[in-house]
């Protein structure tokens, strides 16, 4: 079985909408904008790439990261070479890039509990958080890699579900904190 590990820039009040400057959200930046740059608390994304085998994203964050992190290969070397799924029910493959290597479509959570079941490597779900929180209800998240900014947003995408579920027990496995004030957390949910 695979490992589905949910990873995200979050506010300490939950939300994870437009961390990178993304239009649309009235705090649109927020990761930038609300504390100093610290490249120790971003050494995640390195130790991400490298445990990861596959990508999942939702069809929003599928579409705001196709057209940008392909030539961002300085950053994301690993996750431009790796397999991308997309969970959408609207897209097709004429909508996919070209440039970001295989990308298989998902349309349905059936479809990725199958994919969660099959043999490989663990696979990283970026942004997508309507696609989070779907797996979240439906008890598929094995781990969750957070960078906690010390900011409070108020409005906006929240990462974990607001549905009435049984509580799902969470270990922390790692956590750092960095002089800039976000803290990492690293959470394996316990079955």
């Amino acid at each position: 079985m695979r490992q589905l590990i949910a990873t995200s820039f979050i506010s300490l009040d939950g939300v994870v909408e437009a961390p990178g400057g993304e239009p649309g959200y009235h705090n649109a930046g927020w990761t930038m904008n609300s504390v100093e740059f610290d490249p120790s608390a971003y050494e995640l994304k390195g130790t991400e790439q490298s445990e990861a085998s596959a990508m999942l994203l939702g069809r929003v964050s599928y579409q705001a990261f196709a057209p940008v992190w392909p030539a961002m290969d300085e950053q994301f070397p690993m996750y431009n070479s790796m397999p991308k799924y997309v969970l959408s029910s609207t897209l097709t493959k004429n909508d996919l890039v070209d440039n970001w290597g295989e990308t298989t479509i998902l349309r349905s959570i059936a479809d990725v509990a199958r994919l969660r079941a099959g043999e490989g490597g663990a696979i990283s779900i970026h942004g997508s958080a309507t696609l989070v929180r779907s797996l979240q209800e439906h008890q598929l998240i094995d781990r969750y890699n957070l960078l906690v900014f010390p900011v409070l947003l108020g409005s906006g995408k929240r990462l974990f579900t607001q549905e009435t579920l049984d509580a799902q027990k969470l270990t922390l496995v790692d956590s750092q904190v960095y002089s800039n004030g976000i803290q990492k957390n690293v959470f394996d949910v316990i079955r």
